[in-house]
């Protein structure tokens, strides 16, 4: 009796091994799968539990510094980078020149820049200008050491120089966490060649963009995460132009994962502008969205009186009115729908005076830093359960 029991249960013992391997097996391929297409996507996804960003483009923080600008956080001097990570900073955003003769923005002064905000736990979005100075609406100009290039040659020496740089910013210990391929590209880059207002230059720019993206992927090595990749536009309140450049860029099926927008009032329209904006995008392009520039004054400054929005100057040009701006910004994006609004970044809070954009720093003309520093940190801490 106990023999035919002993034998009964070795063929249970064996049905129920097999059983648990054919599980074992269909689960393995399961996962194989799934991490094959994550791997074919890049698995570039802004993960649910990350930080919301609350971001400055410092690019001249360290050209300021060296040139002897101190910056104060309660009377203390400190280093800019740690002032804003004390209140709540987790994002740097810093451009990259090709090979500027004037301006410090190049690879070896952005690298540097960027190994001391990733020291500190900063997360960091590469920009690239793909030229020697200041690409934005009104101006894109190719690199000089590209000039007279065909197309077909841009958009090789555009993949080469994004593979070479992103491979320099891996091996100093420095890889970017987002990508911007091009700086408020409203009308393309790399003008002639990829401007949108030239004929053909939607196809033109379209191959400078997917360049670009391979020369990201070709130096993202299985030690490090695929980089988000932004399209940064500068149409913050303009829904009619957002709709115009995104309807067209998504004709040709390019991957990105963010959308970038710039908003200062006295060029993109009023905060109610904005915020329908931001609802038009989400639910038309079904992005995750970053506020990605952003800056408004602490003091009298003329820069806006001529400009084409004056009349969206909602807040005094006081610290107060600065302060409220960022605030109610912060607040516009936290309200994206579905939480696909990512985060806030300023434009060059640490600059000091330099070139007449300091009246739009968050430091005053002795380098004390104003309250909109810690505005959203003050913020979440009075928000935060007790």
């Amino acid at each position: 009796m106990r023999a035919q029991q002993g034998g009964k249960q070795q063929s249970a013992d064996e049905a129920y091994k097999k059983m648990i391997n054919r599980i074992f097996s269909k689960w393995v391929t399961i996962t194989v799968v799934v991490a094959f297409v994550l791997g074919l996507s890049g698995n570039r996804v802004w993960a649910a539990d990350s930080e919301y960003a609350i971001g400055a483009d410092l690019s001249f923080l360290k050209s300021a510094e060296d040139r002897g600008a101190e910056f104060k956080d309660g009377g203390a001097v400190k280093p800019g980078l740690e002032i804003f990570r004390d209140h709540g900073f987790n994002w740097v955003r810093l451009r990259l020149f090709h090979s500027p003769d004037r301006l410090p923005n190049d690879l070896e002064y952005t690298i540097a820049l960027a190994k001391a905000a990733k020291h500190l736990g900063y997360k960091f979005l590469l920009n690239y200008h793909y030229s020697d100075t200041w690409a934005d609406p009104q101006k894109q100009f190719i690199p000089a050491v590209w000039e007279g290039q065909s197309h077909g040659e841009l958009v090789d020496s555009v993949r080469a120089y994004t593979q070479e740089t992103m491979e320099a910013f891996r091996e100093a210990g420095a890889w970017p966490d987002m990508v911007q391929p091009g700086n408020e590209v409203i009308d393309g880059m790399m003008w002639p060649d990829g401007q949108l207002s030239q004929e053909g230059g939607w196809d033109r720019f379209a191959d400078l963009v997917r360049a670009a993206i391979e020369g990201v992927e070709a130096a993202t090595t299985d030690d490090v995460d695929s980089p988000l990749i932004m399209i940064h536009i500068d149409r913050g309140g303009d829904m009619e132009r957002t709709k115009w450049f995104f309807d067209k860029f998504h004709t040709y099926g390019i991957d990105y994962d963010v959308i970038g927008q710039s908003y200062y009032p006295w060029w993109h329209g009023t905060l109610a502008e904005l915020r329908a904006n931001f609802a038009f995008m989400v639910e038309a392009y079904d992005k995750d969205i970053v506020l990605v520039e952003a800056a408004y004054h602490w003091r009298e400054s003329g820069e806006w009186e001529d400009a084409p929005r004056a009349d969206a100057m909602e807040y005094p040009q006081t610290p107060e009115g600065q302060m409220r701006y960022w605030l109610d910004v912060d607040a516009a994006v936290r309200a994206i729908p579905g939480g696909r609004g990512k985060g806030v970044m300023w434009w060059e809070p640490a600059v000091g005076n330099f070139r007449g954009i300091g009246s739009r720093g968050m430091f005053d003309e002795d380098g004390n830093a104003l309250p909109a520093v810690g505005a959203i940190q003050a913020r979440q801490r009075e928000a935060a359960p007790r």
